[in-house]
């Protein structure tokens, strides 16, 4: 593979199986490294293999639990750039941090730039990352991010459950630009959820389905979710508004029981999600069909150690 017999993937704890899954693509076998947490909660990682002079890429979700996850990858890179590697590229399939981007409230802490002041200071070369919440947090980086999307993976996979007849769904109108992404590639048309406070139901907020889903297979697509409330409301709606199936597509499924059970009995016939959260506390069920984003990632990887451009992963 040329330049890369110089390259080391490496997977933290919050993502052993995806690590699997990338190496298997690329064709290496994952790089030998362990994490240990001891009875007072402290993390340890050590790096089981000669990586001096390397290339490392470590990948590593910031998911359940995302403080442990979060610090565990601060310590491999520092662990990394330690042991002498040429550079560290942090893969993080989800940033789940990047929901703090701005300063919405009073005297709340900026919790994005916080990560990433520390992911730099801990020397990380590159990060790539995957529909980020808020692509605005690639400028809170003075190193190359990376932002990738999984619209393509998850299109691939939604045409074998809706062809004819197909609406795309955004659940709020901030994702309307994301989902008009989605419903071009498969050819479909759009339909946003909006809700608005109704002065009838006494200013309580009434969920209204702005465009033709009467007949249709709806898809709703998002980037994450963690309850689950959100999709479920709409997906009661747009059966009130005459829609014959309800399909889910959403890059990061960060759920738990409560929200698994409220999706399982919801009139939802199948979530599609990747498998960027591998440590859910929940047991996803048969409506739940998981799309591997290894070949995105493994592809990037290739691209990166190779001084290709990644802008065919944007256009697939």
């Amino acid at each position: 593979m040329g330049a890369d017999t110089e390259m080391l993937v490496f997977g933290g704890s919050a993502s052993r199986r995806l690590t699997q899954r990338i190496c298997a693509y690329i064709g290496i076998e994952p790089g030998k490294n362990e994490t240990k947490r001891f009875p007072d909660g402290n993390i340890f990682v050590r790096i089981l293999e000669n990586v001096r002079g390397r290339r490392v890429y470590l990948v590593q979700s910031i998911a359940f639990p995302p403080n442990d996850s979060f610090v565990e990858l601060l310590f491999w890179i520092d662990a990394f750039k330690r042991a002498s590697a040429d550079t560290v590229t942090a893969l993080i399939p989800y940033f789940s941090y990047a929901k703090g981007d701005k300063k919405d409230q009073p005297r709340v802490s900026i919790r994005a730039r916080v990560c990433a002041d520390a992911i730099q200071a801990a020397g990380v070369d590159r990060v790539v990352c995957m529909d980020l919440h808020a692509a605005q947090l690639q400028g809170f980086f003075r190193v190359p991010v990376d932002d990738l999307y999984a619209m393509p993976l998850l299109c691939e996979r939604a045409r074998r459950y809706v062809q004819d007849d197909l609406v795309v769904v955004s659940p709020d109108p901030g994702f309307v630009r994301k989902a008009r992404a989605f419903a071009s590639r498969l050819n479909a048309a759009t339909a946003i959820a909006d809700e608005t406070p109704s002065a009838a139901a006494g200013g309580a907020q009434v969920m209204e389905i702005i465009g033709d889903v009467k007949g249709k297979r709806a898809l709703i697509v998002d980037d994450f979710t963690a309850t689950g409330a959100t999709l479920v409301d709409v997906a009661e709606e747009l059966v009130r508004h005459g829609a014959s199936e309800v399909y889910v597509a959403i890059s990061h499924g960060a759920v738990n029981q409560d929200a698994v059970d409220r999706i399982e009995a919801s009139p939802i016939k199948k979530v599609l999600v990747t498998d960027s959260v591998e440590t859910q506390p929940a047991k996803l069920t048969r409506k739940f069909d998981i799309v591997s984003v290894a070949p995105l990632l493994g592809e990037a990887i290739k691209r990166i150690h190779n001084h290709e451009s990644l802008s065919v992963l944007f256009n697939a």
